[in-house]
């Protein structure tokens, strides 16, 4: 009956048996099947239905591709993942396959995202460009800038580093090479605007078409208010109804950029309140004023130039990349092979007195065991 798996492999884009089949013409052999998809360099069919080898000790597979089928429900996994990354404020990077090298059967397009803790999801390939993706991904975070690496197998290869690119050799048994461009998603910058007049409303939608996080703090939310880790900003358009507790709640949080919106007269008097209520000049000095300042402007306009003041001070400091974990990947390399391993995800070891030494794959490691009792 030949093999199950072969057979799905063969027929699962097949609607109905083809005119030849149902003429009783001789179906091809399961064996002969497989052997003209070695000819033509694909892998063997029953690879993709089983478990997925995740170290490069077997040939073909480091730098394999996940099962048939599984690449638009991955995509549309992860773009999911990322838009509630996005609405919660998470940094995570998209690393994207933009070119694939033969014999790797890995595709252009596959995916994976990878947050701040070197925690990847999607895929990317095997073991071979896995921990390699993590790595540089975390630099992307951590740079705030994208990344093109190559990985390229054979021996002639070099590293090397320029900016923003990245060329590494693989000793990867399949010797297939791949390029992936890395794109860090840092969190939109938070902006809080105090008030309901129009000024505020108009205030908090320009902010989200040029790419701030923009939220309308109420009275009644600003004795609760949290404001996460993080590039904020905060102005103030109470327009005198509440200046001072509003502007108290903002300087109480001590890595918000602060604006008041308010007449050179009104802000010396909402300043000379402050200092009443006991805060200091150095807190007061964070309040830049007086934000939006236009003789005769209409709302509108007042919250056009008061986001004008605040994109020009983020431009003046620069923008923060993401903080990667206090404890970031440790990542090491295999000195068999050269190739780079997370110890927390690879099984093969070796430990010599006090030193542990990590390996991609059981045949790096017993090469390594060889040669020291050689």
């Amino acid at each position: 009956m030949g093999n199950p798996a072969v057979r799905a492999w063969r027929d699962r884009d097949a609607i109905a048996p083809s005119p030849a089949w149902r003429q009783g013409r001789r179906r091809v052999s399961d064996r002969r099947f497989a052997g003209g998809l070695r000819k033509r360099g694909d892998r063997c069919p029953l690879a993709v239905w089983c478990d997925q080898h995740r170290h490069a000790g077997h040939l073909g597979q480091g730098l394999g591709r996940a099962a048939s089928g599984w690449s638009h429900r991955i995509s549309d996994e992860l773009f999911d993942l990322l838009r509630e990354y996005e609405a919660s404020g998470t940094p995570c990077a998209l690393a994207t396959v933009v070119r694939c090298g033969a014999p790797t059967s890995a595709q252009p397009g596959d995916k994976a995202v990878i947050t701040a803790d070197g925690r990847l999801r999607g895929w990317i390939g095997g073991s071979c460009s896995e921990p390699v993706v993590r790595r540089e991904a975390l630099r992307a975070l951590a740079e705030g800038a994208p990344q093109l690496i190559h990985i390229v197998g054979g021996d002639e290869v070099k590293h090397s580093r320029k900016r923003g690119e990245l060329m590494i050799a693989t000793t990867c048994p399949s010797g297939g090479s791949l390029d992936i461009f890395i794109e860090p998603r840092l969190p939109k910058p938070l902006l809080l605007v105090f008030g309901d007049s129009p000024a505020a409303g108009s205030l908090s939608r320009l902010a989200e078409l040029t790419g701030f996080r923009a939220r309308i703090v109420s009275q009644a939310e600003m004795a609760t208010l949290e404001v996460g880790p993080g590039e904020g900003y905060a102005v103030v358009a109470t327009m005198g109804h509440y200046d001072e507790d509003a502007l108290e709640t903002a300087l109480g949080h001590p890595d918000l950029d602060v604006s008041l919106i308010a007449s050179t007269r009104r802000a010396a008097a909402v300043r000379d309140e402050l200092l009443r209520r006991g805060i200091d000049e150095h807190t007061i000095a964070r309040i830049r004023t007086p934000a939006g300042k236009v003789r005769g402007g209409s709302q509108e306009e007042i919250a056009l130039l008061a986001l004008a003041e605040v994109v020009m001070a983020r431009r003046k400091h620069g923008a923060k990349p993401a903080a990667v974990d206090p404890s970031p990947v440790t990542f090491v390399t295999d000195l068999v092979c050269g190739m780079t391993v997370d110890p927390l995800t690879s099984p093969y070891k070796v430990v010599d007195s006090d030193q542990t030494y990590w390996f991609c794959s059981a045949g790096c490691q017993a090469s390594f065991e060889k040669a020291r009792t050689a």
